[in-house]
C-alpha cells in the first residue's frame, strides 16, 4: 500500500514538473518568418501581394469596394509545423473596417487549428486591438514541445501587407505540405467572405474543407456576388478542378435571369469538361414576417429555380444544389436575419458535403 502510495505520489510529481517545463517562459524571445514563406494555401490565383486574392492592377472593373474585398485575405491559411509552446505574431495591414455583425477575431484576426488524432482541433485565436493594431499577438501559449501540424486562418476583411509568425528562439517551423486535395474553387456573398462568423476559420467553405480534406479556394465578395463579367474574367484564369458559386444571394431576381447563362457560357468556355455547382440562395431570417423582404428573397428563389431547371439540361457539367443553414426546429442560427452564425455556416458545410463530393466523384475528384 505504502509502496503504491510513493508511486503515486512521484508520478503526480514527475507530471507536475513536465507540464511546469512545458509552459511559455515570461520572457521568452521570439524568432519570426513571414507567413508567405511558409505554406500558403486557399488562393485562387498568384498575386504580387501574397495576401491578395485577386491582382486588382490586371484586373478591372471593380468597385471601390470590390476592389477592397478580394484584396483581403479571407480563406487563406498558412500551413507549417513547429515545436515551439507558444505562436505569437507581428502584423501590418489596413484595420479601418469593422462591420458590426461580424466579430474582430473574424475581420482582423487570426485563427488557429491543430492537427491532432487525424482531425483539426481548435487551438486558439488572437485578434489586435483598436489602440495598439500592429501590437504582437499571442495565439497560443502553454504547449508541450513535441512536433504539431498548423493550420493558422488569416483575417477576412484586412489588407495585410506583412503576417510574421513567431516561434521561440531554439524551436522549430517549417512549412508543412497541404494537407488538403484538389482545387476547387468557390465564388460568392457574404456567406461565402464568412460575414457573421466568430473567427477566421468559421466560413462554410473552411468547415467544408476541413470536414472533407478537399480544399476550397475562396473568392467571397459581400454584397458583391452578382455574376458580374469582369468576376468572370477572373475566374476564367482559374485553374481549378472544380467551381462552386453562391451566385444568386445577391443579385436580385432581374439581374439573374439577365446574368445567368452569359455567366455559364464564359466559364464553360474557359473551363470545357470541369463541373459548375450553383448553390440556390438560403432563407434568411429577416423573410419571416417583413412581406417585402419575403417577396424580394421570394422572387430570386423562384428566378434561379426556374432557370437551373433549363441550365442543367442545356449545359453539360452544369450542376444545382441546395444548401440549408437554419435550424428548422428553432430558427436560432442566425446573426442579424440575413447572415448565419457559426452554427448556421456549419449547418450549410454540411448541408452541401454529400451533394458536392457526390458531384466531384463523376470527375475523379475523391
Amino acid at each position: 500500500m505504502k509502496k503504491h502510495l510513493l508511486l503515486s505520489l512521484v508520478c503526480i510529481v514527475l507530471g507536475t514538473l513536465t507540464m511546469s517545463a512545458q509552459r511559455t517562459p515570461k520572457d521568452a524571445r521570439y524568432v519570426y518568418t513571414e507567413a508567405s514563406e511558409l505554406n500558403l494555401i486557399g488562393k485562387i490565383m498568384d498575386t504580387p501581394n501574397p495576401y491578395h486574392r485577386v491582382d486588382t492592377v490586371r484586373y478591372k472593373g471593380f468597385t471601390r469596394s470590390e476592389n477592397k474585398q478580394v484584396r483581403c485575405p479571407a480563406g487563406l491559411a498558412v500551413c507549417f509545423r513547429t515545436n515551439s509552446s507558444s505562436i505569437v505574431i507581428l502584423a501590418e495591414g489596413d484595420y479601418s473596417y469593422q462591420p458590426n455583425n461580424t466579430m474582430r477575431l473574424a475581420t482582423h484576426g487570426y485563427d488557429l487549428y491543430i492537427r491532432k488524432d487525424g482531425n483539426w482541433l481548435w487551438a486558439g485565436a488572437a485578434a489586435p486591438s483598436f489602440a495598439k493594431p500592429e501590437a504582437r499577438l499571442t495565439v497560443v501559449q502553454n504547449m508541450s514541445s513535441d512536433l504539431k501540424e498548423c493550420l493558422l486562418y488569416l483575417p477576412i476583411y484586412c489588407d495585410m501587407s506583412s503576417i510574421r509568425i513567431g516561434v521561440e528562439e531554439g524551436t522549430v517551423i517549417e512549412p508543412m505540405e497541404s494537407p488538403f486535395r484538389h482545387r476547387v474553387a468557390i465564388f460568392g456573398s457574404s456567406y461565402t467572405h464568412g460575414i457573421s462568423t466568430s473567427r477566421a476559420g468559421m466560413s462554410y467553405p473552411d468547415q467544408f474543407t476541413r470536414h472533407t480534406g478537399i480544399q476550397m479556394l475562396s473568392l467571397g465578395c459581400s454584397g458583391n456576388c452578382k455574376m458580374q463579367p469582369y468576376f468572370a474574367d477572373v475566374l476564367a484564369d482559374v485553374e481549378a478542378d472544380a467551381y462552386v458559386f453562391d451566385a444568386f444571394s445577391n443579385p436580385s431576381a432581374e439581374m439573374i435571369q439577365e446574368r445567368l447563362f452569359p455567366f455559364i457560357e464564359r466559364l464553360q468556355a474557359a473551363h470545357p469538361g470541369k463541373p459548375l455547382i450553383f448553390q440556390q440562395t438560403i432563407i434568411r431570417e429577416n423573410t419571416n414576417f417583413d412581406r417585402n423582404r419575403y417577396d424580394f428573397e421570394a422572387a430570386k428563389r423562384h428566378m434561379a429555380d426556374s432557370l437551373m431547371r433549363i441550365a442543367v439540361k442545356r449545359y453539360k457539367d452544369v450542376y444545382f444544389i441546395q444548401p440549408d443553414a437554419t435550424d428548422h426546429r428553432l430558427h436560432e442560427a442566425s446573426v442579424d436575419g440575413t447572415h448565419p452564425d457559426d452554427y448556421g455556416y456549419y449547418l450549410w458545410s454540411r448541408s452541401i458535403e454529400k451533394p458536392i463530393l457526390k458531384i466531384l466523384r463523376k470527375y475523379g475528384l475523391k
